[in-house]
């Protein structure tokens, strides 16, 4: 009887991985599992950040003009991306990390709205200050 901590030979169901020697062929380009999870890793990664580009250029142009779009994406400093980056790894570690970061995101969109809402008024008042009177 196999242990839980050893793989027993019987839990691998024979196919066409299996070569003439009896030993199971790992799938991927490399013999080496942890090579084939490297590649994997990396893979992923290109790809996320490919999409992740495609989407913020996709979400930027359709509320600015192309060259401010692309302002907006390229001019980003140092500080930004490790803050991007910071708020990201401490959002998917955990639920109270998640927690906070979504609080922060909803902090920043309700000033964002507001300051939006003072900018409208401050431009209707002005407007109507300078309507001449009857």
């Amino acid at each position: 009887m196999s242990s839980l901590r050893e793989p027993s030979r019987d839990l691998v169901p024979a196919s066409s991985s299996d070569d003439e020697n009896g030993e199971v062929r790992v799938l991927g380009p490399s013999t080496n599992p942890a090579t084939n999870l490297l590649i994997a890793d990396v893979v992923l990664r290109g790809a996320s950040t490919l999409f992740r580009k495609q989407a913020e250029k996709g979400i930027v142009s359709t509320s600015e003009d192309e060259q401010g779009a692309r302002d907006m994406l390229d001019g980003r400093g140092i500080l930004t991306t490790l803050a991007l980056y910071g708020a990201s790894k401490l959002a998917t570690r955990s639920v109270p990390g998640l927690a906070i970061v979504a609080a922060g995101l909803l902090a920043k969109t309700l000033y964002d709205r507001g300051k939006s809402v003072e900018l409208r008024r401050s431009a209707r008042s002005k407007e109507s200050a300078n309507e001449p009177l009857d």
